[in-house]
Order: C-alpha cells, then structure tokens, then sequence
C-alpha cells in the first residue's frame, strides 16, 4: 500500500511545486535580458554550464555512482540521450521564440502541452480516447487553425514546444523509476556537451562569441544559465515525490499563465483577435479537461489510494 504524505509534507511539495513554476514562468525576462547574445550561443553556454553546476551538486550530494550506474546502462543511457536531444529543441526553440518576441507563441505550447501527452499516450502507447479527450484533441485542432488563419502564419513555435515538451515527458516517464532527477539531467547535458561545444567553436570562428564582448551585467547573467536551469527542475522533483499527479498537473498552468501575461502585459507583444479566439478555444479546452481529471482522481480515491507522481519537468527544461 502506497505510503501517503503527511500534510505537512504535502504543503512543502505544493510551495515548491509553486516555486519551479513560477520560476519557469518568468524565465522568458531572463532571456530577453540576453537578448544581445546569439541564441544558439545562449543555448551552447546553457548546457555546459548546467552540466558543471550538476557535477558541483551531485559532488555535494554524493551521487557520482548512480551517475556511473547509469552511464553502465545502455539501454538508459540511451534512453537519456534520447531525451537531450529532444530537450534541445525545446530549449532552442524556447530560447529563440523569447529573444524575438514570440512569448505568447511559447506559452500557447505550453498550454497545449497537456493536450499534446494525450496525443503521444493514443499514438505511442495505443491508449483509447474518452469523449472528453477527443474533444480536447479537436477544440486544439480548431485552435490552432483559428491562429493560422487571421494571423496569417502557422504557430510553428507552439507546436514544436509542445511536441518536443511533451514526448521529452513520455521519455523521462520511462526512466523515472530509475534514475533520479539530479544524475539524469546531468547525463542528457553531459551527452550534449559535444554539441555545445561545437556551436560554441563554429560561432567562435565565423563570427566571434558574443560573451566575450558582453556587458558584465549580461555577461554575469549568462554565468547563471546553469542555475536557472537546474533549480526550478530541482524543485519539480522535490515536489513530485510529495504531491499527487492530479495537484501537480494543475500547478503546471502557472508557468504559461505567467509567461502570456509578461509577453502581453510586460513586453508588449500584440494579440489580434484571432490569437484571442484560438487562447479562448484552447483554455475551455483546458478547463474541461481539468474537470474531467478531477472527476477522474476523485474516481481512483474511491477504488483505492492514488499514489502517482509525475516525473515530467516544465517550460524550458
């Protein structure tokens, strides 16, 4: 029988659950406050200094042979490697829609998001649709469709936050009962370093890496890309181990909440009616499938204890 949190622990699992999305939502400033830096350069710092920042952490914590277990593994090894490469994309896609002014586009990805996972459930594991779920499915379709028509381009970014996002959650869903949140991510950058290190070199060489003439205000920010990476997905797993998927799933519309407002409000990016309309299609969507997934989670109580815990991280790794 699943060991049920006590309330205090849940009340910490929720407030840092609060905290890791808060953060994820206010990190587009922190890339428009790197504006000034090339974006695949951005991303290239991101990865190498995220990867000493979990060595400094797993050295503290004494973690370096799970590290070594995992990288015996092949089959997790590749699994984890799988995963930095489509946590890439989602990084430079991320990165690049908020250093161009495309921050609605990102949170309407990850609005989707949750749309997306029943997508990836029906295809990848052959997982049979309620009518809710259909309906959900459609209303994006329409959504999106809206968007695309009276904006006049397609909203390529959403759509590649989300599906990137989400089968990076499907992948890492499959390895979280074996390897930690810590070890893990710090296996996907140390996989992706190589790459990292060549972005870093063919920019170096055709056109100078704009660090080295940074401002030192930007140049101390760029300093803590590793950190802002690696706290809020610290924070998610110490909230996954003490609340329940369905609390944690509803805690995860803050980050895109956040992230439309600072996009609208704050950085002034315009919203025609048809963006308005598509936000509105996608958000009633949401909102019946939140209710559905409450109706559900009340449904397991009945027939037994829900102990599950979701291993995915959130807008922008």
């Amino acid at each position: 029988m699943p060991v049920v949190p006590s309330r205090s622990e849940s009340r910490r699992g929720l407030l840092a659950a609060l905290a890791a999305y808060t953060l994820w939502g206010i990190l587009p400033l922190y890339f428009v406050l790197l504006a000034g830096i090339n974006p695949f350069e951005i991303v290239a710092w991101r990865i190498v200094l995220t990867l000493v920042f979990c060595a400094i952490l797993i050295t503290a914590m004494r973690q370096w042979d799970e590290v070594a277990r995992v990288l015996r593994d092949r089959r997790l090894l590749g699994r984890l490697a799988l995963a930095g490469v489509v946590i890439y994309i989602n990084w430079q896609t991320y990165v690049v829609a908020s250093t161009s002014g495309h921050v609605l586009d990102a949170s309407l990805g990850y609005f989707i998001n949750p749309v997306v996972t029943i997508l990836l459930a029906v295809l990848l594991l052959g997982e049979r649709l309620g009518l809710v779920q259909w309906l959900a499915l459609g209303a994006t379709v329409v959504a999106f469709g809206i968007i695309a028509f009276g904006y006049g381009t397609f909203p390529w970014v959403a759509l590649v936050l989300a599906l990137s996002f989400g089968y990076y959650g499907f992948v890492k869903k499959d390895v979280g009962g074996r390897v930690s949140a810590l070890p893990g991510l710090f296996v996907e950058t140390l996989v992706l370093t190589p790459v990292a290190l060549g972005i870093l070199g063919v920019l170096g060489a055709t056109r100078g890496l704009d660090a080295f003439t940074a401002e030192p205000a930007e140049l101390a920010l760029l300093a803590c890309a590793g950190i802002a990476t690696a706290i809020p997905l610290l924070l998610f797993a110490a909230s996954a181990r003490r609340i329940s998927l369905t609390a944690l799933g509803f805690t995860q519309y803050l980050a895109p909440s956040i992230m439309f407002a600072l996009g609208w409000l704050v950085l002034g990016e315009h919203i025609p009616v048809a963006r308005w309309i598509g936000f509105a299609v996608v958000w009633a969507a949401l909102l019946v499938l939140s209710v559905e997934t409450l109706r559900g989670a009340r449904r397991s109580r009945h027939s037994g204890p829900d102990g599950d815990a979701a291993s995915e991280p959130g807008p922008g790794g």
